[in-house]
Formats: C-alpha cells, structure tokens, sequence
C-alpha cells in the first residue's frame, strides 16, 4: 500500500557518537579522505551504496552504533577527526594570512549562483556552472574566505537520465527529503524556522524557509519555497532546476536575486556573520540582487543614484556564455508584469524603486526584451568571462554596452575557471604524492615512470570496472534480460587506449562529431593490435529533442555487437560516474564549435588525473595547450557550411587519433612502459595541473576583482556615503554636460624628425572642469580603412585656462613606435576617483571626421 505522506525520522545517536552528525553535515566530507574512511568503517556495504553519511546514518542498526560506542579506537578517530575539523574551520588560511599582512581584504563575500554542484548526494545541480559554482565555494574553504553561498533548493533537483528500449533519452525526478540531506533549517532564537517574503502580483506573497548547507567553513543558503505558507502554484517555485516556462523561471530568479538578498540579511542577523560588503553573481540569473540591493539603500534614505553607485561599486558579474542564445532573455511586458507598478509608477515587487528605472537595467536592442545579463553588466562595476578567449568573446558580444570603445577596451575582463583538486584527484594519486596541493606539482616531477604508468593502469582498471556495473544496470533498467547481457562482463580491456566524451548535449559541444565517418571510427575501435575504447555520457535538456536524437545515434552505434565491448553510453551522468570517468580515462575529447565553449572544465580534471587533452583550442584549452600536455585539433574557422567545418574538423581529429595519439599510447620499451606518453603524463601533472586548481581562480578572483570591489565599497559608503553622492552628482553632471563635450581640432608639430610629435587639441568642455574628464592621445598603426590598431594612449594635459570660445588646450609629445602608416586621433572620456575603468560610463567624445 502507498504511504499517505512521508516524514523523516531521525533515531538520537548516543552520547559519544554525536560528533558524527556534525561530521556527515559539514560538507568537508565530500574531499577529506580521513572522514569518508570513517563512515565506511561503520557500515563498508551501506557505504558503498550510498557514499553518503547522513543515509548511513539514519540506515544504520542501533546494535552497530551502540557497539561502535564502546570501540575506543573509533572514538578516538572520531574525535581526532572532530578536532582537526574544528581546526581547519577556524585556522587562517591564505585570506586571512593576507589580511593579518595589512592588505585590504572584504569583510564578506556573497556568492550568487542558479546551481550548486557539491556532492551527487544534494542533487540541486545540473551540470557545469553548478559544479563550478561547488568548487568555487571548496576553494573558498579552503582558503580561508569569508564567503557565504546563496542559492535555491529543489526538491526534485535536475532531472535523472535513463533511456528507453530503443535509446531514447527519459527523465524522471526524485523528491528531494530535506530530512535525509545535509542540511538544517535556519530558525530564530525561538527555533522557529525563518522565512523570507516577495509580493507577487495580485497581493499574492510568495514565502520562502531558508536551508543551509555547510561546505568547510562555507555556509550556502538554500531558498525553498515549498512550505505551507505558500498556495499550491508558489509552492512549486522551486521545485525543478532549469524546469518550466518563462514565468517559471522568472519567479525563480526573482526568488534567488531578490529574496536570496533578504535571506542573508536574516542570516546574518541571526548568526553574527559579517555583513558582505561584496557580491559576485555568478551568471545573470542573480541580476535582481542588484535591484533589491539599491531597493535597501533607497528605503534607509539614500537617494536612488547614490545607492546605485555604492551597488555598482560592490557588485561583481561573471558572465558564462558565448552565444546570444545562452542568455536569459524575458519578455518586457513580463518583467513589468511581475514588477508591478502601482499608480506612481512605484514597484510594488521592489518598493520605492520606479518599475521603469529597473526595466531600463535590462534594456538591450530589441524593446520588447529584458536581457538580464545587461542587467548584470550595468550593476557591476566589475566583470568577467571565464576564459581568456571567452573574455574577447565577450567584450565583443557586448559591445554595444559601451558604445565608441573598440572590443578590446570593453571593461570585461577575465578568470579562467578552475577545479577543486581535494574533490577531483583521485585517491591513488594523493597517496603518492600527500594533500599539499602547492607541493604537488613538484612531487609529480620527481615520481618514477614506473610509479606513473602504474596508477594510470590502476585507474584505468578501476574505471573498466564501473563502467561493466553501469553498462549492465542501465541494461536492466531498458528492460534487457541477464541473458542478453552477458556481455557486459567482457566490456572494455583494461588495457586498451581509453577516450572519454563527456558532457551536455548541447549542439554546439557536437556529441556525434566522433561519428562523422563511422566506419573509420569502427576501424579504430576494433584495431587487433592498436584498439581504441570510448565512453561517453551526458545529458540533452528535457525540452531538446534534437539533443536527445543525438544520445539515440550515439547508443544505436554502441549496440552493434562488433563494437559494444569497444563503446559505451552510460546514462545519468553525475558526479559520482564523473569521478570514476575523469581518473580512468587516458584521453579527454572535446570538440566544441570555436569559440562556442566558454570555458569548459571537464578536460581540467581529467589533466588532475593524468589524463592528456583532445581538444579544439577553445575555453581553457586555447590558454593552457603546449603541445606537451595533449593534442589541439585544428579548427576550421571561417568555413561557413557548418557540414563542411564538421567534416574537415573529424577529419583532423581520425588523423591525430590515427597518427599521434594512438601511436604514442602503444609506443613501448623493453620493460613494456610508453615513455614518450608518460614523459606527457608527467608534464600534465606537474605543469598543467597547477594552473587549473580552483584555488587558483579563487585567489585571482580575490586579487582582481573582490579586493578592488571592496576598497571601492568603502570608498563609496565612507562619511556617510559622501563618496557615492559625489560619484552620483557627477553622473548627473556628465549626462547633462556631455553633448557639448567636443574637440575642435588637433595640430601637431613634428620634433626631431619624426620621432617624436607634438600634439595640442582644442578641447570644448561645456560645463565640465578639465577635473571631470581625461583626453588622450591615441597613436597606432593605421590599416586601409583608417582604423588605428594596437594603440598606444598618451594622456594629455590641459595648457592654461579656457579661450575665448571657451575651449581647453591639451597638449602632448608622443612616440611613434614603428614604422608605416602610422595615424593619430584624440579623444575625451570622463574622469572620476570611484570609476573603475575609462570605459565604464561608456561615454567617449572623438573629433569631428574631416
């Protein structure tokens, strides 16, 4: 019979058993190897069924426990354990080290994301930004940072992947029981829970209660919106990740921005946590955490320009996509819907902020939309892409954001992703060469080949075995019988030169690119002497069909009997299959359409492994290939039949697999070892793997952008916000004055030659002062159509008062740097202690053309 309504119970553990429960609830478990070592040691086969504490916990036999509180050998691992946890949660760490040494550091860091991608057991994730989104915040741990992590709770997560007799992809999705996770709800001092409320439109209220999650000594607030208070539609606010229509997803991300703002205030509140003085959002779907930031600022008095200025001060935007279409991108008459303005123009959604002026925030070329990474753009002051190339891309993607700048001056710059080396590495790995992640690279360089080519062997096994356990599960699970898959047995050698493909199933990461030219690909898997071995997973959106027909194609290949020991689709991708496939795989194979990956990390944590790259030059790729670390698969840019660039594109990667790669792999000495690719293990290791670790990125994240965030903060908020009036009052000044902002003319007088040239400009300032503004002169290289490139900026400096005609004189004496055509032009731009850049305002001012 079908229970009416389930509920957690959860059995008291006894007395000198309960550092157990804060054990399996601070998320440290998930890359601390001593911990997962204890919980395996209460239940070995429970463990290895779930890999989760808190199930194994609330699974496991009274008998057992009560016997393991007598064992004073577990007690004192579990003590040691509880104490070390304590210690690392309370030692300074690299941030605070950095502190303690008199750099100005943010008192706080809040860490907006759609996603979080921690450990399969809080499935409220679905792919890469979620688990970059996790890494960022371990790293964070680690390092000390006073960061706290703000996102939503779903209760029934991203969808699980299974398919159908034929291959089809079908999803299915699992209620989430809070009860059984690793969280616990924030409550006030009358342990009741504490709930965060957004009016909706209709003088509906839509509550939210507020989980928290603990990672290290990272707290990650986790909004939930399926509580009693709410009416059954609000209910289902967050009930799936990335599910729904368009006003699904809106009430998600206004819940996220706007309620996620509210829901750290009351944490901080309640718990004495410093109030964050810097906030990264991570994509565009926190956009309205800026709105609801000024919104505060506005209802304690300040005016609606200077609460924008000290928001844009503090706010730091990381945009992840490349393409126009990857954008959340809401109908106007939508956002104004939820908006709701009432007959002052007042939003009751945002109270005291005009409906309009938030509509404006999301403006882009099309009236009709509200862009939300706009948004985002136009109330951070800082930005970033995720990859050097990514970062160009962007700054040409949203150029028109900073109108009269040339891309390479947009103000976006870039961090590239990185990794969270505790969580990514496995084990073997770490018990050759210690936890040290800063030490790590130096061991790997001093390792044997032998002691190399030994783990990658042990991996790999390691990896054919799982795959054998999925393969045939998933078998059962399309309804095959045991007879039919008695071949699963036999799958994949541990021998054999194994490729992993795993990813989305997206159309531009190109799933089926490997199948191109099958029967070339079926020559290569089946080779007597020099096989090859690929497992691919990954998952299409629910609502992708075509995503979904290219799983089909790729399972239908798989099933041909001459290749299924050769070839495997696994479903339900996750993080539990993506460990066991980063560490087990030889080669990672990426073959995005360039520059469509925006940065991509999968092909890092294979390098973490040992594993050495197949890749397109694309996201981190482009940067970080040396020819020593895997193989770039050249790109056909410029070829606009997209049949032809994927022909000529699997072509080049059939011919590196058949000339490079795979010769390599087989290449043996005497005693059986492949030195030539073990010379190229080592170099990933040692080299590459350092440069891809999450720390990394946390701290350059901290250096470039939340430090400068936090100084322009206190800049801003300093005597009483005088800071942020005065930037405010010179915005009004500049947008008034600005029209009349021209240069007349510019003379120049050659000395020496033509080494040097004198150059003066007549500058008309209308209402500004020569304070207000800089004027440069720029000097380059000029190409046919008069365009300068690669300029070099020479500020000018104003010569006496203003004239009759009530023009400035700037002069200066630049350099030309090479010979040729070289071309000069000045131009004025507005000047001020608390813009972080030249191009911020996006105004420029150039002379007239002649």
């Amino acid at each position: 019979m079908k229970a009416f309504r389930r509920f957690t119970v959860r059995v008291p553990l006894p007395t000198p058993l309960v550092d157990l429960a804060v054990l399996a609830h601070n998320l440290r478990w998930v890359w601390h190897t001593a911990t997962q070592d204890l919980f395996a040691t209460i239940d070995p086969a429970l463990w290895a069924a779930s890999g989760d504490p808190v199930r194994l916990l609330a699974e496991i036999d009274s008998a057992r426990l009560n016997e393991l509180a007598e064992d004073e050998e577990f007690l004192t691992r579990l003590r040691d354990l509880r104490t070390e946890l304590d210690t690392y949660r309370s030692a300074p760490q690299w941030f605070g080290k950095e502190a303690a040494a008199g750099r100005a550091m943010p008192q706080g860091i809040a860490y907006f994301s759609m996603e979080f991608g921690i450990t399969e057991v809080l499935p409220i994730y679905s792919g890469g930004l979620g688990i970059l989104a996790g890494d960022h915040l371990k790293a964070a741990s680690d390092l000390g940072l006073p960061l706290i992590g703000v996102g939503l709770f779903y209760r029934s997560g991203y969808f699980r992947q299974s398919l159908s007799h034929d291959g089809w992809q079908l999803e299915r999705y699992p209620v989430n029981d809070p009860g059984l996770l690793p969280l616990s709800l924030l409550t006030d001092a009358d342990d009741r829970p504490v709930t965060v409320t957004i009016s909706i439109p209709g003088g509906r209220v839509l509550h939210a209660q507020i989980w928290v999650a603990t990672v290290g000594r990272i707290p990650l607030l986790l909004l939930d919106s399926d509580i009693p208070a709410n009416d059954d539609e609000l209910r289902l606010v967050t009930d799936r990740l990335y599910g729904g229509d368009q006003d699904h997803r809106i009430k998600q991300e206004i819940l996220l921005g706007i309620g996620g703002v509210r829901a750290l205030r009351e944490y901080v509140r309640i718990t004495g946590a410093a109030e964050p003085t810097v906030f990264h959002m991570n994509e565009g779907h926190a956009g309205f955490l800026g709105a609801e930031r000024v919104r505060e600022l506005v209802v304690s008095g300040l005016d609606l320009d200077s609460a924008e200025s000290v928001v844009r001060a503090s706010n730091v935007f990381t945009t992840h996509t490349p393409v126009p279409a990857g954008i959340d991108r809401f109908p106007k008459d939508l956002v104004s819907y939820y908006l709701d303005a009432d007959d002052t123009g007042s939003s009751r959604l945002l109270p005291g902020l005009p409906a309009g002026t938030i509509l404006e925030l999301g403006s882009e070329g099309d009236p009709g939309v509200f862009n939300m990474a706009h948004m985002g753009f136009r109330l951070g002051q800082r930005s970033n892409g995720v990859s050097q190339l990514h970062g160009a891309v962007s700054r040409e993607m949203f150029a028109g954001l900073w109108p009269g700048f040339d891309a390479d001056e947009v103000p976006i710059g870039s961090v590239t992703n990185g990794v969270h080396g505790f969580t990514w590495v496995a084990r073997p790995w770490r018990e050759l060469v210690g936890h040290d992640e800063d030490s790590a690279g130096a061991a790997y360089a001093e390792l044997p080949d032998g002691d190399l080519w030994k783990t990658r062997q042990q991996l790999r096994a390691q990896l054919v075995d799982e795959v054998r356990r999925r393969a045939h599960a998933s078998g059962r699970e399309r309804g095959f019988s045991e007879v039919e898959l008695g071949w699963t047995a036999d799958l994949f050698d541990p021998g054999v030169l194994t490729i992993g493909f795993a990813r989305r199933a997206a159309t531009y990461k190109r799933l089926t690119l490997m199948l191109r030219d099958p029967d070339r690909l079926r020559r290569l898997l089946t080779d007597p002497e020099r096989p090859i071995q690929l497992v691919v997973a990954g998952k299409a959106h629910p609502a992708d069909d075509g995503g979904k027909a290219l799983i089909q194609q790729v399972v239908r290949f798989t099933e041909d009997p001459a290749l299924r020991n050769r070839i495997v689709f696994l479903p339900d991708y996750d993080i539990s299959m993506a460990r066991h496939i980063y560490a087990g795989c030889d080669v990672w194979l990426n073959n995005p359409v360039r520059p469509m990956e925006a940065c991509g990390t999968s092909g890092m944590k294979s390098a973490l492994n040992g594993g050495l790259n197949l890749s397109i030059l694309d996201g981190w790729w482009d940067e970080m290939a040396d020819g020593d670390n895997g193989w770039a698969i050249p790109s056909a840019e410029g070829v606009t039949d997209e049949h032809r660039r994927d022909d000529l594109e699997a072509e080049a990667l059939y011919s590196l697999l058949e000339n490079s790669v795979i010769p390599l792999f087989y290449g043996r000495d005497d005693t059986g070892l492949p030195e030539r690719w073990v010379a190229m293990v080592r170099h990933t290791l040692s080299v590459l793997g350092p440069k891809v670790l999450a720390s990394r990125m946390v701290r350059d994240y901290t250096d470039e952008l939340y430090a400068p965030a936090a100084l322009s903060y206190t800049a801003a908020v300093a005597d009483d916000f005088a800071g942020a009036r005065d930037l405010a009052a010179y915005r009004a000044r500049l947008t008034a004055a600005w029209p009349a902002v021209a240069i007349a003319g510019i003379d120049e007088d050659s000395e020496s030659g033509a080494e040097a040239l004198q150059l003066t400009a007549q500058v008309a300032l209308g209402d500004l002062s020569p304070d207000d503004v800089t004027v440069q002169a720029v000097l380059g290289r000029v190409d046919d159509a008069g365009e300068i490139s690669h300029p070099i900026l020479t500020t000018m400096s104003p010569v006496g008062g203003a004239d009759a005609a009530g023009r400035t004189r700037y002069a200066t004496v630049v350099h030309p740097y090479k010979s040729g055509v070289v071309g000069y032009t000045a131009r004025v731009l507005p000047s001020h202690s608390l813009l972080a850049d030249d191009a911020e305002l996006g105004l420029v001012a150039y002379p007239a053309a002649p």
